[in-house]
């Protein structure tokens, strides 16, 4: 092979132009082109100490803490007033006092929705709810009287159990889609990463200590949903970088996954702030300005739940599903046998498997006829190919040509032009 004749790891190195200089780019530039070849996959097992510490203390924030059932599932009677000044007006402590004073029982909560004020405590008899208006209506003067409403324990406890059927059916038919849409051990990353979501969501609202009500049962599924989606946008990603990928040699299937997951990451951070933006400002507004109980609930367990929900479809999903993978027998024979021709080539390559470096030289066999006229008979021409970050031709260039060496076209003249004679 003449020298003027690209070799394979030339042809790879001009391949990858584009990429090595991308290399030489900014952070951000290098995250929104995908060309950052960020080496994700690598940590992963620093991912999974965080996500179990994470898990293990919501557990037990859930276990010790324990939740604050709304009256919708714990049962109970509600109280609403607006007061004669308006709900800003009065003390919540002052209000529970009064009613706890006139009924006899312990007031769960006193909370302000807009211009009215909402009582909850157990449930209470008719006598007791005729006293606690009465004593409320003296103290406060409502406007429009006090309203009264009473859920039995029994209903509120078949509502608790409806709720978690439905999330044990989510969880299923999640499964089951993703091993028929994917495979089995894509279908395993996913139901983890909807679990780890979920736990950690609920061991924050445990902490928080927000009412349980329909509406947090609402914002459950529907950033599991969401973390679903973000998760299945890298899988489709992942998919198409390792088809038939144990067919080449260029890629382990980590480095295609690790590929895929940079291509994707600038969009699964876009989605998630456009998507967290509004609901930090359904947080603001209900807590802040409305007071409002609803919106409060739903706004908090779908910003906690969207942020890791983003975290997990990166960091556990692909990671779990990555981990299984590799204990396939093809992936495992597919991987040593990429491993053993970069040693043997002496390439050094990124996270995401394009090569970067060479270690040592390329040896070229002589052409037999170079070889004959340089008189010496089978000797390589050896040449060093640099492909370390900014030294990548650019892409279209021609290699430079050394002057004077056997094996080339032509030799040069005084003035670096050929003198035409080839070598025979």
């Amino acid at each position: 092979m003449s020298i003027d004749e690209p070799t394979p790891a030339a042809v790879s190195t001009a391949a990858t132009g584009d990429k090595q200089y991308g290399r030489q780019a900014g952070f951000l530039s290098r995250l929104s082109t995908g060309t950052g070849a960020f080496p994700i996959l690598r940590h992963r097992k620093v991912y999974y100490v965080v996500s179990t510490v994470l898990v293990v203390g919501s557990i037990l924030l859930i276990l010790i803490r324990g939740f604050h059932y709304g009256i919708d599932f714990a049962g109970g009677t509600t109280l609403t007033f607006e007061p004669a000044g308006g709900a800003g007006s009065v003390s919540t402590s002052q209000v529970a006092q009064t009613v706890t004073s006139a009924t006899g029982v312990e007031v769960e909560a006193v909370q302000t929705v807009g211009t009215q004020v909402q009582v909850t405590s157990p449930s209470l008899t008719v006598d007791q709810v005729v006293a606690a208006k009465a004593a409320l209506g003296t103290a406060y003067s409502p406007a429009g009287g006090v309203s009264d409403s009473a859920v039995s324990e029994t209903w509120g406890s078949e509502i608790l159990q409806r709720a978690l059927l439905g999330v044990v059916v989510f969880l299923i038919a999640v499964a089951a889609f993703l091993w028929i849409r994917y495979e089995k051990r894509m279908a395993a990353g996913a139901v983890v990463s909807v679990l780890h979501d979920l736990i950690i969501t609920a061991g924050i609202y445990a902490l928080v200590g927000f009412e349980v009500t329909p509406s947090t049962v609402i914002g459950l599924l529907t950033i599991l949903g969401f973390s679903l989606y973000d998760t299945v946008v890298v899988y489709d990603k992942v998919q198409e970088n390792t088809k038939g990928l144990t067919s080449l040699n260029r890629r382990t299937y980590t480095e295609a996954a690790n590929l895929a997951i940079n291509q994707t990451l600038m969009r699964s951070i876009n989605t998630s702030l456009i998507a967290l933006l509004p609901v930090a400002g359904l947080l603001v507004a209900g807590v802040a300005i409305l007071g409002s109980g609803t919106l409060k609930d739903l706004s908090l367990v779908m910003l906690i739940g969207m942020l890791v929900g983003a975290y997990s479809s990166v960091f556990i999903a692909v990671p779990i599903a990555v981990d299984l993978k590799l204990r396939d027998p093809a992936i495992k024979t597919h991987t040593a046998r990429v491993e053993a021709k970069r040693k043997a080539e002496g390439l050094i390559v990124d996270a995401d498997g394009d090569p970067i470096a060479r270690t040592g030289t390329v040896v070229a066999p002589a052409a037999p006829a170079a070889a004959a006229s340089s008189g010496t008979s089978g000797v390589a021409t050896a040449v060093r190919l640099d492909l370390k970050a900014g030294a990548a031709p650019k892409p279209g260039a021609k290699p430079v040509r050394p002057a004077g060496k056997s094996g080339s076209r032509g030799s040069s003249g005084p003035a670096g032009r050929p003198t035409g004679k080839r070598g025979r």
